[in-house]
């Protein structure tokens, strides 16, 4: 049987989230996945999905193929039921819990599915494991994951954030790291985000990607690029580090890890801006980066 190839793949569980922040409270659809493949896929970008989610819920399926998408359900009893509670404007200050899980994607989901890269997008530890990861780079694909599935551990309904202690053994099979600066912190022990990076890289990781409240920092091969966010509103903040890991992915495809950082930063800037996934076009993401970063990178 031959294999269905794409440009990115994007692995992680639906979630179902409430979002609370000093302003209100909404209800969207959440997941690592859903806010990363809907970016790429307005980049024109060939993604797929594979995810977990209720069969209730199967409207968010028909969306990802609304919108070019291919999606690879598993149905679960419940979909991951996920609140993110903002308590302050700060975008890196959030308390997170759970009321149900859509349970752990395996290897064999993805054995029958190829693509240039990959990005692991869980929503914490036990939802995607180095099963999966090992089982793409044996197909050899690039491979990227977020550390908050790894970092942040359910235990009763509340995520808590634990030392990882797969960590030296899984890292080497990363050509690309996620990170926020919450999440480094507990996993290097630094709160500076430039001796961060380093320490990732140094575990084995090639490129590393590292957001926080003002931007995102690439380090890759002894160079930093720092590339500031620019939105004029936080609305929709929740989803920062996805659009960006996913859009990073994306553009590494085709350009060096300056450029992609850039379209990274962009993307996501304009996400922020409004609630749900990146909905706008190429030419608005090029104005946005020439007005912005002085650059004229081309899509």
């Amino acid at each position: 049987m031959s294999q269905k190839s794409y440009d990115v793949l994007y692995i992680g569980n639906y979630t179902k989230d409430k979002i609370i922040t000093p302003i209100e409270t909404k209800f969207v659809d959440g997941g690592a996945t859903n806010y990363a493949a809907h970016a790429a896929a307005k980049l024109g970008i060939h993604a797929a999905v594979v995810t977990h989610l209720a069969r209730e819920d199967a409207y968010v399926v028909e969306t990802y193929r609304d919108a070019g998408i291919d999606c690879y359900p598993t149905y679960t009893a419940d979909s991951t039921l996920m609140t993110l509670d903002y308590p302050t404007n700060n975008p890196d200050v959030r308390n997170l819990s759970v009321a149900a899980t859509a349970g752990t994607i395996t290897a064999e989901e993805i054995r029958p599915l190829n693509a240039r890269s990959a990005v692991i997008g869980s929503s914490f530890r036990g939802e995607v494991g180095l099963d999966v990861i090992k089982a793409l780079k044996d197909k050899n694909i690039t491979v990227a994951a977020d550390m908050q599935g790894f970092v942040r551990v359910l235990r009763g309904k509340e995520l808590m954030f634990e030392s990882w202690p797969e960590m030296e053994e899984t890292l080497p099979y990363l050509d690309i790291l996620k990170s926020d600066a919450v999440e480094a912190m507990h996993l290097t022990g630094e709160t500076d985000i430039l001796k961060a990076a380093k320490i990732y890289a140094g575990l084995g990781s090639k490129e590393i990607v590292l957001t926080h409240a003002d931007g995102v920092l690439v380090y890759t091969a002894n160079e930093f690029h720092e590339i500031s966010f620019f939105p004029t509103t936080l609305i929709g903040r929740s989803g920062r580090g996805d659009t960006c890991i996913g859009i990073y992915v994306a553009m590494r495809l085709t350009k060096s890890t300056y450029e992609a950082g850039i379209w990274a930063a962009a993307v996501t800037s304009m996400k922020m801006e409004k609630l749900g996934p990146f909905n706008r076009t190429i030419p608005e993401v090029e104005t946005f980066i020439k007005e912005h970063y002085n650059h004229a990178s081309a899509h």
